[in-house]
């Protein structure tokens, strides 16, 4: 079939395709035949997608004869089934589908904790094996996930920091922020400036590389975090390794790559902080493990089972064949192979490095968490979770039944970017997750909520469908598929509220009718970054406050984002003009820049929000107009405050620069003043500029989140 090209007319929304039996069959297993970039706008997918997308579900669409025996057997199946692979029952209330089952119908439910039920009311909460006999002899295997109706809501308000922890430098890192400095970060934060959360980029493993990728954006897998994080003198073994000349050097030379980080002017190098630690761990390994933390490791190794397994054993693989799994001997590309178990054997003590740098690594996240609970933290760490992982990577090899074979995930073309974009991500197979009763799903939320008073969970819209691209064509060639937004959504709230942690959606951009208004149902927050929040219904002009929505975390700006100093000068159209990167001319976008800024500017000070702190006048007029912006954030109902760490101290340059890569530093910049010279985490804690930010911040929201209670400055 001819695909159809993105030069094809748009149909207008009042103008439904017309459903030919290829797209009836793709809407029937969750392919949408066309989307609405606009309400006024309705594109259709181009054929050719829809049999590559349906092909990736394990559906013969290729032929019109295809098509039509797809559709019979479709058919057939839906006539013969007794009930979908997982129901959802919210708050105990029996789901529909098994109050319309035939009279008669037998049920035998067994709980997670082992009781066997004749009914679905009053279940307690958890994912539950359902087995329903009909009395025409149809039977079905079901899921049944039992969730609480909604989360509970934040503990009032709070504020708290944003920040990339890689940026994050202290006098003891090497070369780039760790976990140390992350539980030092949180006890300053909570204890001095009364901050009840730290929210930090994805922590999770990379794919290894020359160079390794430095999006957190694209791990190896979300499961485990990166050991690349560890702060090596914390571990107990370490004072005990024997090897001290070794260990010496290496401190030496992880003291040269600090130092040129912060005083030379280098990038941060992930590769070689690795490699210093990697050899620095091996000596620590070295150490025998005394009985108390043998029997820890031994209880982490049952813990994680399986999954811990594959990760270390694709670790240890991918040091001898290369990190791309795909490019491996057949035999080991299965990870279920009598030859992947033999070279699991054969490379035993490799799986066992990288299985206790897991461990390791899982224990210094619990102390960052433990550390800003200590310190007062209402909320403490703030988690992200990424939307895929790279294709190359553990998790792609490990759980290859869940993933869509060559299917990436992106976004389709909408007013700001016209080609659409293609994140590189293969995306998750969502027949194969009810089936499994989201059993990978799972599994991730809880490994990530451990330590966690909250999860930011980014592109939040994948809950609900995403993007899908067959690989090897452009972002406009593509089509939305869509999930079981009610299970996604189900697992999501009983995983969180078993945890009692927050989950904070990026809902950022272009969404779906009905997405925001369903997760605000569930208690999941949303983001709102206050240079986006417009009357885009009306006029155009910035938000009213009493119209801004409570349920959310509001912030000035993102790693994504220009920085707020830089916005407010203009700053970032200069960086995006050296780079290529604008649509308009120079002139064009400097004032459209300028027109926006000036019309926030003039709403701030409508509302009397420019003036000086409580402790005196800024120094500068820029800084009154960074305390300005949060005075704003702080009259909106929102009720969780980011502060962009970067911003405390007048930082100019984001921290990613979506659209480009070797273009700009993505991911390998130190938190910098605004003369652009970078500051460890001692000098930040000593800022007088933060610290006059944070006492707005305080004077504003006060300690617990009350109006009007007086700000504390740290000794």
């Amino acid at each position: 079939m001819a695909p159809s090209g993105p030069a094809d007319p748009p149909r207008t929304a009042s103008e439904p395709a017309p459903r030919t039996p290829l797209s009836r069959l793709a809407e029937l297993h969750g392919v949408a035949p066309d989307y609405s970039p606009s309400p006024d706008r309705t594109v259709a997918a181009p054929d050719a997608a829809l049999v590559a997308i349906l092909a990736a579900l394990g559906v013969d669409a290729s032929t019109p004869d295809a098509v039509r025996a797809a559709l019979a057997l479709h058919e057939a199946g839906t006539a013969r089934r007794l009930l979908p692979p997982t129901l959802v029952c919210w708050g105990g209330d029996t789901p529909a589908a098994l109050a319309g089952l035939p009279d008669g119908t037998r049920l035998r439910i067994t709980t997670e904790q082992g009781e066997t039920r004749a009914s679905a009311e009053q279940l307690p909460s958890g994912v539950h094996a359902l087995h329903a006999t009909a009395p025409d002899g149809r039977s079905a295997d079901v899921h049944l996930v039992v969730a609480p109706t909604r989360l509970p809501a934040p503990p009032g308000r709070t504020y708290g920091l944003l920040v990339q922890l890689y940026s994050l430098l202290s006098r003891r890192s090497w070369g780039m922020g760790d976990l140390g400095d992350l539980a030092e970060l949180t006890a300053w934060a909570g204890r001095a400036l009364g901050a009840g959360f730290v929210q930090v980029n994805p922590l999770h493993a990379a794919v290894p590389g020359d160079p390794t990728d430095p999006s957190p954006y694209r791990p190896s897998s979300r499961r485990f975090p990166d050991p690349v994080h560890l702060r090596v003198e914390d571990i107990p073994e370490y004072p005990y390794a024997e090897d001290h000349d070794r260990l010496r050097t290496v401190l030496e030379r992880a003291e040269q790559l600090r130092e040129s980080v912060l005083r030379k002017g280098a990038l941060i190098d992930r590769d070689a902080v690795w490699d210093l630690k990697r050899e620095a761990l091996a000596s620590v390994r070295a150490v025998p493990l005394g009985p108390g933390r043998r029997a820890a490791y031994a209880d982490f190794l049952a813990q994680e089972g399986q999954e811990l397994e594959d990760h270390a054993t694709w670790c240890a693989l991918a040091e001898v064949h290369g990190s791309d799994w795909r490019n491996w001997p057949a035999g080991l590309r299965d990870p279920r192979s009598s030859e992947t178990a033999r070279a699991r054997g054969e490379l035993l003590d490799r799986v066992d490095f990288h299985s206790r740098l897991a461990w390791l690594t899982d224990a210094q996240l619990a102390t960052a968490q433990r550390s800003a609970r200590d310190a007062g933290m209402a909320v403490g760490l703030v988690h992200d979770l990424a939307v895929g992982v790279h294709p190359d990577g553990a998790d792609a090899w490990a759980q290859q039944e869940y993933f869509a074979a060559g299917m990436s995930v992106g976004a389709p073309p909408d007013a700001f970017n016209a080609r659409g974009q293609d994140w590189g991500l293969p995306p998750w197979r969502p027949d194969r997750l009810a089936a499994s009763g989201y059993a990978p799903y799972r599994r991730l939320l809880r490994a990530l909520l451990r330590h966690a008073g909250a999860l930011r969970i980014d592109h939040v819209m994948g809950l609900f469908r995403l993007w899908w691209i067959p690989q090897g064509q452009p972002p406009t060639e593509g089509s939305y598929v869509r999930y079981d937004a009610e299970a996604m959504l189900a697992i999501l709230v009983l995983e969180a509220s078993r945890a009692g942690a927050l989950v904070i959606g990026e809902d950022l951009g272009t969404v779906e009718p009905g997405v925001r208004e369903t997760l605000q149902e569930r208690g999941v927050l949303g983001t709102s970054v206050m240079w986006f929040e417009r009357d885009w219904d009306g006029d155009g002009t910035p938000l009213p406050l009493d119209r801004w929505r409570a349920d959310c975390l509001a912030t000035a700006t993102t790693h994504d984002l220009p920085p707020t100093a830089a916005r407010l000068t203009g700053e970032h159209v200069e960086l995006r003009d050296r780079l290529g990167l604008l649509t308009r001319s120079l002139d064009e976008e400097r004032a459209a820049a300028a027109a926006d800024t000036r019309e926030w500017l003039a709403l701030l000070s409508r509302l009397g929000l420019l003036r000086g702190t409580s402790g005196g006048a800024p120094a500068t007029a820029e800084e009154a107009e960074i305390q300005a912006v949060h005075r704003f954030l702080l009259r909106t109902p929102a009720r969780m405050i980011g502060v962009w760490l970067p911003d405390a101290v007048g930082d100019r340059r984001p921290q990613n620069l979506p659209g480009t890569s070797d273009e700009y530093p993505n991911w390998r910049l130190p938190i910098a003043d605004a003369e652009g010279r970078p500051m460890t985490l001692e000098e930040l804690a000593a800022s007088p500029r933060l610290h006059a930010l944070i006492d707005v911040v305080r004077a504003e929201s006060g300690p617990a989140g009350a109006p009007g209670s007086p700000p504390r400055r740290a000794p």
